[in-house]
């Protein structure tokens, strides 16, 4: 997508699955929509739904989604400890990629009036979208939630920016805006002392500390109102929590994080934990992140650490690293960044293995053993990057950490470009298979079609030679990782190569049986010696690292 939107709609209502379902059914059934996480809460009794897409997209989903809502949320019966004053309490649009916070706002009062005109309820704007100061902050407005409605729309200066200012008790009131996007950040400290962390806290955050005489007391200035220390950053909420009884941890959401981004409080929190006599160990992002905060972050370390590199996915394999954000688990970057998650990926890819089954078990010849071949690269420097990440984090590899972390990276690499290869090879095949039917009544129809279908066989033989020479870089990754990595899992390491070896074995026969429909005699001589180079490297290089693999064990 060129253009992303991201939508966070909280709907009141966190029990009834039905309900929940069918307000997700509404927005997936919304083409160039994206549904990427519901998150039903049955004390707050309230969903959370976030989904991306085009502007307009994104928009029609909103309001699909808001007509089932409303039909099925009955407010005069609906109790929950959320703060909440409608059966969709709030709609959010967040700018994530090709849009300005402009645009945002523009959407939010497109799906404002056509709520308030089409539903019958009352909608107010809150955030950049506020038409008035007292109706930035979402809690200003939801000031008495539902209960106090009634009484609230008797007051001229309660007027909605959108419908008539009447209490609708079935549905209450809604508020829709544009705002920037959340980022929910957790920084690990190696103690379980949360008085450790929520004093962190207090230096970081923008509200800061109370300031205190000495002898503790709160000094209250001539507002009546206790003073305040201001914390470092702006846009910065924070306070201390427990990850489990030995993880203290300093929480925050950073409000405006192209201002004050994860590398800044990071290194902030570093700082203050030295001061307390304690460590910052990694960190965790709760919930999604655009991709443009860890290349920010990316970009702060590298030129920390005078590392020359200014490709976006090396940055954001940086920042993961630098900020620790595997220190708990493992962060996958296709579940936790947001334009990641948002990729489309080909029709092989998508579908659960046992329907990948049956469709290569078909009459159809495509995906076949090109495709095969692919997956099989795949699966090998899926295995490379399993044992790199059991390597990682263990003493007694710490002194080849840095290696480590270099082949993990590179095996990630290969396995993305050969999930690609997947679909590219039966998509090759397709083209063939479509030259074919091309018409050939006329003398130009069949030159039409003859060069088409030597065409269509040039790629057929080139996808299989792109998934051989991908598989055998595999190899080369292998051999360190057999050599450094954690011998618990050498064995994996043997698989690896013998899957890839496989890849590599069935991408060349794909490429060769291609080659014999070419009648292009340069173009078959110079591939089939790179075909033929390529088998006899592999079988060398799979030969060492099954040696290599047999000695340690």
């Amino acid at each position: 997508m060129d253009k992303i939107v991201e939508c966070v709609p909280n709907f009141s209502e966190g029990k009834n699955k039905a309900v929940i379902n069918a307000i997700a059914a509404a927005i997936t059934a919304v083409d160039g929509v994206k549904l990427l996480n519901v998150d039903p809460g049955a004390d707050f009794n309230r969903t959370v739904y976030t989904f991306v897409g085009e502007p307009e997209s994104v928009l029609e989903a909103a309001l699909q989604a808001t007509r089932i809502g409303v039909a099925l949320i009955d407010m005069t019966k609906h109790k929950g400890e959320h703060a909440r004053m409608g059966a969709l309490d709030v709609m959010p649009f967040i700018p994530i990629k090709g849009v300005t916070e402009k645009d945002c706002i523009e959407l939010s009062k497109r799906f404002g009036k056509q709520m308030a005109e089409e539903l019958g309820v009352p909608v107010f704007l809150y955030a950049q979208s506020a038409t008035k100061p007292e109706r930035v902050r979402l809690p200003d407005i939801r000031k008495g939630e539902y209960e106090a409605l009634e009484g609230k729309f008797k007051d001229p200066a309660f007027k909605p920016d959108f419908g008539k200012p009447a209490f609708v008790p079935k549905s209450g009131a809604t508020a829709t805006g544009a705002r920037e996007i959340l980022i929910a950040y957790n920084i690990n400290l190696n103690t379980g002392n949360k008085t450790i962390a929520s004093t962190i806290a207090g230096k970081i955050r923008t509200s800061g500390v109370v300031k205190t005489d000495s002898k503790g007391n709160k000094i209250i200035g001539s507002n009546r109102k206790a003073e305040r220390i201001p914390g470092r950053f702006k846009g910065v909420q924070a306070g201390g929590m427990m990850y489990d009884e030995n993880i203290a941890q300093v929480s925050m959401n950073l409000l405006h994080y192209r201002d004050v981004n994860l590398h800044d409080v990071f290194e902030a929190t570093k700082e203050e934990a030295a001061k307390l006599g304690v460590q910052v160990t990694g960190s965790e992002i709760v919930g999604l992140v655009p991709k443009d905060a860890l290349v920010l972050a990316g970009k702060f370390y590298a030129k920390k650490q005078h590392i020359n590199t200014s490709g976006e996915e090396d940055l954001v394999m940086l920042a993961i690293d630098q900020l620790g954000l595997s220190d708990l688990y493992e962060f996958k970057t296709e579940n936790k960044v947001i334009e990641y998650m948002v990729e489309e990926t080909g029709p092989l890819v998508s579908m659960t293995i046992g329907n990948f089954l049956s469709e290569l078990a078909s009459k159809s010849p495509a995906p076949g053993g090109g495709s095969v071949a692919a997956l099989s690269g795949a699966l090998g420097a899926a295995l490379s990057s399993m044992v790199c990440n059991l390597t990682l984090g263990k003493e007694s590899y710490k002194n080849v950490e840095d290696d480590i972390k270099e082949l993990l990276k590179k095996s990630e690499q290969l396995r993305k470009e050969l999930i690609v290869l997947i679909d590219e090879d039966t998509d090759a095949f397709t083209d063939v298979i479509r030259a074919f039917k091309m018409p050939k009544e006329t003398e130009l129809q069949k030159q039409k079609r003859s060069h088409a279908i030597q065409k269509g066989y040039k790629t057929a033989a080139q996808v299989p030679l792109k998934t051989a020479k991908t598989c055998e870089q595999i190899l080369d990754v292998l051999q360190m990782v057999a050599e450094k990595g954690n011998r618990n899992s050498i064995t994996d390491a043997a698989v690896s190569a013998l899957v890839t070896k496989v890849g590599v074995k069935a991408a060349v026969l794909n490429a060769k049986i291609n080659l014999s429909s070419i009648k292009d005699e340069k173009f078959t001589k110079q591939l089939m010696q790179e075909l033929n180079a390529i088998e006899q490297r592999t079988e060398k290089k799979t030969k060492k690292i099954l040696d290599i693999v047999n000695e340690k064990m």
